[in-house]
C-alpha cells in the first residue's frame, strides 16, 4: 500500500481488485454491444469526476472552513446542508459527516465493506483506498497505514477511524499549514489535497 497509484495497481495485478476491474470491463462490453449505455457519455461522466471535479471541490469546503469560522460550525453540525450551499451534493454525497483534525486527534476514513466514498467532494476514490489491504491495514494499524502514506503522527496524537458506509460518508477538515494566514481562499483551496480530506495525508506548506 503506497501513495502511487501506478505501484499499488502493479503489485495488485492478481488481487481481487485487479479481478473486479476485469468484471467491470466485461460487464461494460456487453452492455455497450446491446445499447445500454453510451461508452462516450461514459466517458464523460469519468473525465468530469476525475479531472473536473476530482478533490478539487472537497478543497474548496476546506479553504472555507479555514476562512469563516460560521461556516466551520456549520460544516460540523450539519456537513450536508453546509457542502450543498457551495452547490456540492448527490452522487454518494447525500448524507456527509465533517469531521477535524487538530494537534490532539488525527481523523482516517476508511470503507471497511467495500469503497463507499463522497464523489461529490472528492471525485472517484483511489485504487488503494478501494483494496483490501488499505480497509484491513488502516483499522487494524492505523498507525502503521499512515507511516506508508509518508505521515508520520506524535505518540501523543490520537488517531480516530470514521467507516464511511452506503449511509454517511466523511469529509475530514485536515490542519490549516502554518505560514497560510495572507492567503486567500482560492490560493488555499489549491494547497489541500485529496489524502488530506481522506486522513492520508497532511496538507503541505506553501513554498
Amino acid at each position: 500500500m503506497r501513495n502511487n497509484e501506478s505501484e499499488h495497481e502493479s503489485e495488485h495485478r492478481d488481487s481481487q481488485v485487479s479481478e473486479l476491474e476485469l468484471r467491470v470491463r466485461a460487464l461494460e462490453h456487453v452492455l455497450t454491444q446491446k445499447g445500454y449505455i453510451d461508452p462516450a457519455a461514459l466517458d464523460e461522466l469519468i473525465d468530469a469526476y476525475q479531472t473536473k471535479i476530482g478533490p478539487r471541490n472537497g478543497a474548496r469546503v476546506v479553504a472555507r472552513a479555514w476562512c469563516d469560522p460560521a461556516f466551520r460550525a456549520w460544516l460540523l453540525d450539519d456537513a450536508t446542508a453546509a457542502i450543498a450551499s457551495l452547490g456540492y451534493s448527490g452522487r454518494q454525497s447525500e448524507h456527509m459527516v465533517a469531521v477535524e483534525n487538530s494537534a490532539a486527534v488525527h481523523n482516517l476514513v476508511v470503507c471497511t465493506l467495500c469503497s463507499c466514498y463522497p464523489w461529490a467532494v472528492l471525485g472517484l476514490p483511489p485504487v488503494w483506498y478501494k483494496s483490501a489491504p488499505y480497509r484491513a491495514r488502516a483499522v487494524k494499524d492505523p498507525r502503521g497505514a499512515l507511516r506508508e502514506f509518508g505521515v508520520e503522527l506524535p505518540e501523543s496524537t490520537r488517531i480516530r477511524i470514521w467507516d464511511s458506509t452506503a449511509e454517511v460518508r466523511y469529509l475530514i477538515i485536515p490542519r490549516r499549514p502554518a505560514g497560510t494566514e495572507r492567503l486567500t481562499e482560492t490560493d488555499l483551496a489549491a494547497l489541500v489535497t485529496r489524502d488530506s480530506m481522506i486522513g492520508t495525508g497532511l496538507v503541505p506548506a506553501p513554498k
